[in-house]
C-alpha cells in the first residue's frame, strides 16, 4: 500500500477515535466542561497531562532543535522537566486544595481583587496564545506533507478537528481524548526511534544507542562531531551558546512550565488533593519515555540528514561525495513540496552543497578549492526533522504514518488544553465571576464554547503567521508565563503577606517587561523587520535571548510585589487564615470545592 493511502488510513482512524470520545465524554455542565467533573481516576489524569504537556514541540520542535543545537539545546530537556517537577511539588496540591475550576479562579480570591483576576486572565490570554502557535504550526507541518496539502489546507483542517472534540466536550471529552492521543503519540515516536538505532547501532534501546558505536566502530557521537566540523559546523556535542544565557533560559522554561494554566488545571480534575500528587507522579512517568528518547532521536536525525547528502565514504570536497539534485531520494522531493526543505545550485554543478558557509574560514576555503558558492540547502525547517527522519532512513510506510499521526496527536492535545484554558477563563472569569454574575448555568456553558470557537479562529490565524519554529515560539510563550503567572501563584501560597495591589502589580511589571524585550528584539506581534535593536547576542542585555528573558521578569514581578506589597495595606486576616489552610491541609482527603 502506497504511503499517502496509508497514512489516510491511520490519521483518519486516529481522527475518528477522537470525535468518537468527544461524543461519548461530551459535557453536559460547567463542572464537566471546566473540570470533567472531578473524577479522573489518578493514572489516567497522569496520562492526559503528559499529552497535555508534550505539545508539537516536544514532539516535533524538540528533537529538531537538538539537531541542530546538539548541546546547548538541554536547555530543552532540563527546563520543561525540571520545570514540571517544580509544578507537582510546589503548586498543584495547594491550588487543588483549593477547589477552583481556574487559575484566575485562585488569583481573584487569594488576593481578595477583581482586578486581580482580569489581570490574571490578561496574562493568561497573552501566554496561550502564543504557546497555541506552536501547536498550529505543528499540525501545518504534519497535514502539508503527508497529507499532500498546503501549509494553509492542513491547518483548516486541524483546527475543525481541535473545534469538534474541544467545543463539544470541554475538559471531559478533552482528558478521554488525551489518554488516546498520549498513546498514539508515544508509540509514534519511540517505535521510529527504535528501528533508527538498530539501523544505526545495532542496539535497540533509543537511549543507549546514543551513546553506542555505529558500524565501524566509532561512538555514534563521535562520527556525527567529526562530520560536523568536517562541513564547517561546530561540533555537535560542544557548548557553542553563553553559560548565563543557558541558565536563564534554563530557569525561564522551568517556571514557564510551573506557570502553564492549561497544564495547571489538569490537577483540578481528579477527586482529591492525594490524588493530584499522585497524577503528578504519573505523568513525569510518562513524560519521561519521550523524553529519555529525544536525544537520540535528535543526533540520528542529524547525522542520517548530513550523510544523504554529503556521502561519509568520500573526504569532504570529493564532488563525488555530493548528492546529485537529480537523483535525490523520494523523501527530499516529498518535503520540497511543502516549501520546508529548498535547494538552490548556486554554483551551477547540479550537485547540492550543504555546509556551514557562515564560517568564514570555512566558507572562503570551500569557496577557492571546491568551488562551492554557498551552502545550497537554502531551507531546512528544524520542524521537519521528526517528521522526515523516518524517510531519510528508509522505513517502512506504516512506521512513516504512524509518525504523521503522533504528530497530530501531539499538536491537538496541547492545542485543545490551552483552548480550554482560554474559553474558561473568559467564560468562568470574565463573565460569570466579573462582569455577568447572574447568567444562568446553561448560559455560561454556551459562552464557554462560543470563546472556545473565537479563540481557534485567533490562533489559526497566528498559526498563518508563526514567528519560528515550533520549540522557539513555544519558549516564548514559557517566558511569558514564568514572568506573569509563576510568581503571583508561588507568592500566593507560600506567603501570607502578599496583597493585592502587590500581586497586580507584579503581574504587570513581568509581563510588560518580557512583552517590551520581545518586542525590542523580535519585532512587535512577531512582525519581521520591526524589531527595535539587531536579535544577536551582542545586542541582548546580560547576553540574555528573548526567549530567556522569562527568568529575568520573574524576578521582577517578585521584587515588585514585596515593594509594594511593604508600602500598603496588610493583607485581610480571613486571607492570611485561608493561605495558611491551603499550604498546610488537613490530611490529604477531599478537596473543598467552592
Amino acid at each position: 500500500m502506497d504511503l499517502q493511502t496509508l497514512t489516510y488510513i491511520v490519521v483518519g482512524a486516529t481522527f475518528a477515535l477522537y470525535m468518537g470520545i468527544a461524543v461519548w465524554a461530551r459535557a453536559g455542565t460547567t463542572g464537566e466542561y471546566y473540570a470533567a467533573g472531578r473524577g479522573v481516576h489518578p493514572v489516567a489524569n497522569g496520562m492526559a497531562t503528559a499529552a497535555d504537556w508534550m505539545s508539537a514541540a516536544s514532539f516535533i520542535g524538540m528533537a529538531g532543535l537538538i539537531a541542530f543545537k546538539g548541546y546547548d539545546a538541554s536547555i530543552f530537556l532540563m527546563g520543561w522537566t525540571g520545570g514540571y517537577v517544580l509544578l507537582a511539588l510546589c503548586l498543584a496540591p495547594y491550588l487543588r486544595k483549593f477547589g477552583k475550576f481556574t487559575v484566575p479562579d485562585f488569583i481573584g480570591d487569594r488576593y481578595y481583587s477583581r482586578s486581580a483576576r482580569i489581570v490574571a486572565v490578561i496574562c493568561l490570554i497573552v501566554a496561550s496564545l502564543t504557546y497555541v502557535i506552536g501547536q498550529m504550526k505543528g499540525i501545518g507541518v504534519a497535514f502539508s506533507r503527508f497529507l499532500d496539502v498546503d501549509y494553509a489546507t492542513g491547518l483548516y483542517a486541524g483546527m475543525g478537528i481541535v473545534f469538534f472534540y474541544a467545543v463539544l466536550g470541554g475538559m471531559k471529552g478533552v482528558t478521554y481524548t488525551q489518554i488516546a492521543q498520549y498513546c498514539v503519540l508515544i508509540f509514534a515516536y519511540t517505535v521510529p526511534a527504535v528501528f533508527i538505532s538498530l539501523n544505526l547501532t545495532g542496539n535497540p534501546l533509543p537511549q543507549l544507542g546514543f551513546l553506542s558505536d555505529t558500524a565501524d566502530g566509532t561512538p555514534l557521537l563521535v562520527k556525527l562531531d567529526q562530520t560536523l566540523v568536517d562541513l564547517g559546523f561546530a561540533e555537535y556535542t560542544a557548548q557553542k551558546g553563553g553559560t548565563f544565557n543557558m541558565l536563564m533560559y534554563t530557569l525561564s522554561l522551568m517556571m514557564g512550565t510551573a506557570g502553564l494554566p492549561h497544564v495547571i488545571i489538569r490537577f483540578f480534575t481528579v477527586p482529591k488533593v492525594s490524588d493530584a500528587r499522585t497524577s503528578a507522579g504519573w505523568a513525569l512517568l510518562f513524560i519521561a519515555i519521550l523524553y529519555t528518547t529525544a536525544p537520540a532521536v535528535g543526533s540520528m536525525a542529524r547525522l542520517n540528514l548530513t550523510n544523504t547528502i554529503q556521502d561519509p565514504a568520500f573526504d569532504i570536497g570529493d564532488p563525488q561525495g555530493n548528492l546529485v539534485y537529480d537523483e535525490r531520494p523520494d523523501w527530499f522531493r516529498n518535503w520540497e513540496t511543502t516549501g520546508l526543505l529548498e535547494f538552490e545550485d548556486k554554483n551551477g554543478d547540479g550537485r547540492i552543497q550543504y555546509y556551514n558557509d557562515q564560517n568564514p574560514e570555512f566558507a572562503a576555503m570551500a569557496e577557492k578549492e571546491f568551488g562551492w558558492k554557498g551552502n545550497e540547502m537554502v531551507k531546512v525547517d528544524r520542524d521537519i526533522m521528526v517528521l522526515a527522519n523516518p524517510e531519510i532512513a528508509k522505513l517502512p510506510n506504516w512506521v512513516i504514518a504512524l509518525v504523521a499521526a503522533g504528530g497530530l496527536a501531539a499538536a491537538l492535545s496541547t492545542a485543545a488544553g490551552l483552548l480550554i484554558a482560554i474559553s474558561s477563563a473568559i467564560s468562568h472569569d470574565l463573565l460569570k465571576s466579573t462582569f455577568m454574575p447572574h447568567i444562568s448555568e446553561k448560559q455560561e456553558l454556551m459562552s464557554a464554547r462560543i470563546a472556545m470557537a473565537g479563540a481557534i479562529l485567533v490562533a489559526g490565524y497566528l498559526g498563518l503567521n508563526p514567528p519560528g519554529f515550533a520549540a522557539q515560539v513555544v519558549a516564548l510563550a514559557f517566558g511569558l508565563a514564568a514572568s506573569s503567572i509563576f510568581p503571583v501563584l508561588m507568592m500566593g501560597i507560600f506567603s501570607s503577606r502578599i496583597n493585592n495591589i502587590g500581586a497586580v502589580s507584579g503581574m504587570l511589571v513581568g509581563l510588560t517587561s518580557t512583552l517590551v524585550y520581545i518586542f525590542t528584539y523580535k519585532g512587535w506581534f512577531f512582525v519581521q523587520g520591526t524589531n527595535m535593536l539587531p536579535n544577536t547576542p551582542d545586542s541582548w542585555f546580560l547576553g540574555v535571548a528573548p526567549e530567556a528573558f522569562g527568568a529575568i521578569g520573574a524576578l521582577l514581578n517578585f521584587v515588585t510585589a514585596f515593594i509594594v506589597t511593604k508600602m500598603t495595606a496588610p493583607v485581610p486576616e480571613e486571607i492570611r487564615h485561608m493561605v495558611e489552610d491551603i499550604r498546610f491541609p488537613k490530611g490529604a482527603g477531599a478537596a473543598q470545592d467552592h
